[in-house]
């Protein structure tokens, strides 16, 4: 009887075991790598908190002698208008997410059918702009010249809504995954090619259409360079937006101290100037990073998807 070479100690098996010394090097890896990534944000949450002259006086320091919240209090006097542009960032960011996946989709599904005529086409059309693209200048004059989106939420929305990437990572995924027999059979039983997008490619697409929301949700919410291109009206400042012109107002204010006037130099020298800011960045990050851990599970499939097959 032939020994079974896939089980037990010999065969192919030994090459998937992993000894003491590679699995607590391995460990050691990936802690390094997460501490790459904890660490940072420990440190700016303390800064956050701590108070302005410990700062000036002591540095950066992960454990403040004194917890302060004058940063966080700086930021929330903006109140109204805070609120504002946190309520334009999940308006932006949830439409934004809607449209981009329902497109990319779209698009994906169409390019994946082998029968379509215009595949290869179109194909190489979505491709080449992940390669090349017509630059700044061409796409603000697109955008705000010839579709007139200047000073329009559009102009937040529509630029990040499509990419090639995404695109050919749905296109990818319904060619792997979604069988030509299944779509055939329901050809045969009169579904229109919207109605099996519909009924039949989205129920089967979860981990890739949780995939590109991931990317485009995470896209919108921490741009802020299409407001500052198009936007000039400021009750349309996304959250990214509003905290970075506060933040650069922050900084022309400390920069040119010397010529304002007494009153004014008074308020700068009382501003939390350096726990502003990283209250600032903890504000644009954590919202970001609560959502994260609920598609963390689709995010992966979604990536892995096609990684092998069979």
């Amino acid at each position: 009887m032939k020994k079974n070479r896939f089980k037990g100690g010999g065969g192919y098996a030994r090459f998937n075991r992993i000894g003491p010394g590679a699995n607590a090097l391995f460990n050691a890896l990936l802690f390094a790598l997460a501490a790459l990534c904890i660490v940072p944000m420990l440190l700016v949450l303390a800064i956050s908190l701590s108070p302005e002259q410990e700062i000036l006086r002591s540095g950066y320091r992960f454990f403040p002698r004194r917890i302060s919240l004058e940063g966080c209090a700086f930021v929330i006097r903006q109140g109204g208008t805070i609120l504002r542009a946190l309520g334009m960032s999940v308006f932006v960011t949830v439409s934004g997410t809607v449209i981009g996946v329902t497109l990319n989709s779209l698009m994906g599904y169409v390019l994946s059918r082998r029968r379509y005529r215009l595949r290869g086409f179109f194909t190489w059309l979505v491709f080449i702009p992940m390669v090349f693209n017509g630059g700044l200048v061409a796409t603000y004059f697109v955008t705000a010249q010839f579709l007139g989106l200047k000073d329009s939420v559009w102009a937040l929305i529509l630029p990040l809504s499509v990419s090639s990437f995404s695109v050919i990572v749905c296109k990818t995924f319904f060619r792997i995954s979604i069988p030509d027999s299944l779509i055939e059979s329901a050809v045969i039983d009169g579904a229109s090619q919207l109605r099996i997008y519909a009924s039949i490619v989205l129920p089967l697409s979860l981990p890739v259409l949780a995939t590109v929301g991931l990317f485009l949700s995470f896209a919108y919410w921490n741009d802020w360079f299409q407001a500052m291109l198009y936007i000039d009206n400021t009750s349309l400042f996304t959250l990214q937006a509003y905290l970075n012109r506060l933040l650069g107002d922050i900084n022309f204010l400390a920069q040119n101290a010397a010529s304002l006037g007494a009153s004014q130099a008074e308020l700068l020298a009382a501003m939390p100037k350096e726990a502003a800011r990283m209250a600032i960045v903890v504000i644009a990050v954590l919202p970001a990073a609560c959502v994260y851990p609920f598609f963390q599970k689709y995010f992966v499939a979604g990536l892995t998807v096609g990684a092998v097959k069979g």
